[in-house]
């Protein structure tokens, strides 16, 4: 059995290798980031302003680069296999103020100017309703937190 002495910081997480091999990644400021096995990064938007979670979706590298280049979030659509430009089917998209990327560079936080509905279903945020809990995960139920702004049937081509 260890002693007290064995839980000491140094023991108990030998970051040393580690700290190395990601000190620059983590520390550094050079954007190197760490896309996962399909080649993405989660990205989150957020009000630039109010600091709302607006939405989640992904980017890989190059809708990262044209969102930089641009100034208009651009991600990977994995059920359409294509880049979509926030907004440009609906019109509201998202002007990009500030782009932040997590310790390790594998998500990404986008403070954004929202025009319009974030949500495809017509919501500011896709975040529209929250878990009501019940006696049970199974019994839990959803209750609406915001209301829909547009009816999405009048926007999208489906």
């Amino acid at each position: 059995m260890e002693s007290a002495a064995d839980l000491s910081p140094g023991r108990m997480f030998n970051l040393e290798g580690f700290m190395s091999d990601n000190k620059e990644r983590e520390l550094g400021t050079a954007l190197d980031i760490k896309l996962d096995s399909a080649g993405l990064l989660t990205a989150v938007a957020v009000d630039a302003d109010t600091k709302e979670v607006l939405m989640v979706a992904f980017m890989n590298q190059a809708a990262l680069e044209k969102t930089i280049a641009t100034g208009k979030a651009t991600y990977w659509s994995r059920s359409r296999g294509k880049f979509w430009v926030k907004g440009e089917e609906s019109g509201h998209i998202q002007e990009v103020q500030e782009l932040l990327v997590d310790c390790d560079q594998d998500a990404v936080v986008m403070k954004v100017r929202q025009k319009g509905a974030a949500c495809h279903n017509g919501y500011r945020s896709c975040f529209y309703r929250k878990i009501v809990p019940g006696d049970a995960a199974a019994s839990s139920k959803l209750e609406f937190v915001l209301q829909r702004q547009v009816d999405p049937a009048g926007i999208y081509k489906k």
